[in-house]
């Protein structure tokens, strides 16, 4: 699970999609997108990312389930 900050989200999905970019996402083929969450600066950004990346996966798969709840998906 790729876990990264951007403030084009469509412009950094295609890129991921088409190899470019992040090392992971370049040996790791991208499936989808399962959830994004809006900040207001690059600063809350980057806490965010750092908390999200330190989750074990079970975490971070139980975070895409809660926010998929709250956004009523």
């Amino acid at each position: 699970m790729y876990t990264g900050i951007t403030n084009n989200l469509e412009k950094r999905y295609q890129n991921h999609r088409n190899k470019k970019g992040a090392k992971y996402t370049k040996s790791h083929c991208v499936k989808k997108l399962e959830i994004f969450f809006e900040v207001n600066n690059r600063s809350e950004a980057s806490k965010l990312e750092y908390k999200i990346k330190k989750f074990d996966k079970n975490s971070k798969e139980n975070l895409i389930k809660f926010k998929k709840l709250l956004d009523g998906e």
